[in-house]
């Protein structure tokens, strides 16, 4: 995983609210490196030992509802590049037509399946295909549909150096995210954009700034911890308050 150089940045990175994470991570080419390297070793292994897992659930959702196995969306990730992103599919064919890009807690649109494989995040185990394949990483920022990204600001678009993540501290903080967007009667997508993005955020361009291998190793291990059914609370953000 080699940064850019700045001038090769697309122009709307290249302000001084994104230079300073910049400048952060020019000091850790090294760790970039191994980063990618760790990447693609463990993806690689865990497609392997999983592939049972992935059969059985691709199997269910067949069984369960009409539709595709996986579902399919643009999202964005490193220097602002999109990409088909892969997650098995929760919810009815076509939802996207029906409703919000954002799921709220009681989403009359997920399917009986749907709902065991979201309590567990099972929908992200087939990202390791995404992992692999160098579009995203085991830890980073996780990766927004393209609408949601033309609203970042300046600063947020540091979150975009790096690869999107399968998880991140906001996703172990915000792990209840669709239970907060619950009864937004409509307003989904404002919610979302001036409330709980702004917050998530916080932590995506703290992890830039404090970007090191053992520190996203211990994300990963608090991850699973959470999904199962342990509660965290960040320490750090309590004191600012």
């Amino acid at each position: 995983m080699i940064l850019r150089k700045w001038k090769a940045l697309p122009s709307e990175m290249q302000c001084e609210e994104v230079k300073k994470y910049y400048d952060i991570l020019k000091k850790k080419k090294g760790s970039l490196f191994f980063k990618r390297v760790f990447d693609f070793l463990l993806s690689s292994l865990l497609i392997v030992v999983l592939s049972p897992l992935f059969l059985c659930l691709a199997l269910s959702i067949k069984i369960d509802s009409r539709g595709p196995v996986f579902f399919r969306q643009v999202r964005v990730t490193r220097y602002g590049e999109t990409f088909r992103i892969f997650k098995f599919r929760t919810m009815v064919a076509d939802a996207e037509k029906t409703g919000p890009r954002v799921t709220v807690k009681n989403d009359a649109r997920i399917t009986r399946v749907g709902k065991f494989i979201r309590k567990y995040r099972l929908d992200e185990v087939c990202q390791l295909l995404d992992v692999w394949r160098g579009k995203m990483t085991f830890v980073g920022t996780r990766p927004e549909v393209e609408k949601y990204v033309a609203h970042y600001t300046p600063e947020m678009r540091a979150t975009l150096l790096l690869p999107a993540g399968i998880t991140s501290e906001a996703s172990i903080y915000y792990k209840d995210e669709s239970a907060l967007l619950d009864g937004a009667n409509g307003e989904t997508d404002r919610i979302y954009l001036e409330k709980i993005l702004p917050e998530k955020m916080k932590y995506n361009l703290r992890a830039v700034e404090r970007f090191s291998l053992f520190r996203e190793w211990g994300i990963m291990i608090k991850t699973v911890l959470a999904v199962c059914g342990k509660n965290y609370r960040d320490n750090d953000r309590q004191e600012e308050r």
